[in-house]
């Protein structure tokens, strides 16, 4: 397996064993459906989360969340619909989130960084 893949994998479990120690409860990992990809989905309290994370062992091309651009926005955002569609969620308040991790690759030096409502979906445009 590629180091990226290996690094994504550790973030991704990072980031939910944190979510869960905050008491989020975490619905779907790694949903992967026809316009896009969602790392996690999650529930606080009854408010639907769509959680995007990144793993960076530095800052040297910036912080993590600045990886996700607009176009990366959008096609959470549309995989977030599909989502809601496919499982009927649209009495549910939804929030777009980003995680950031930073590590060493040790549990010791790891950080991790919730960014709530990282974007919105302005419903214009299509995203």
């Amino acid at each position: 397996m590629k180091y990226n893949k290996l690094l994504g994998a550790y973030g991704e479990d990072v980031a939910c064993s944190y979510l869960e120690k905050q008491g989020y409860k975490i619905l779907e990992r790694n949903f992967n459906c026809k316009v896009g990809e969602l790392d996690i989905v999650a529930l606080e309290g009854d408010v639907l989360l769509f959680i995007e994370v990144k793993c960076r062992t530095g800052v040297d091309y910036g912080n993590p969340a600045d990886a996700v651009s607009y176009s990366k926005q959008g096609k959470i955002v549309k995989a977030a619909l599909f989502f809601m569609t496919r499982y009927k969620l649209f009495d549910h308040m939804c929030r777009f989130d980003v995680i950031e991790v930073l590590t060493d690759g040790s549990k010791e030096d790891t950080r991790i960084n919730l960014i709530k409502n990282a974007f919105e979906y302005s419903g214009k445009y299509g995203y």
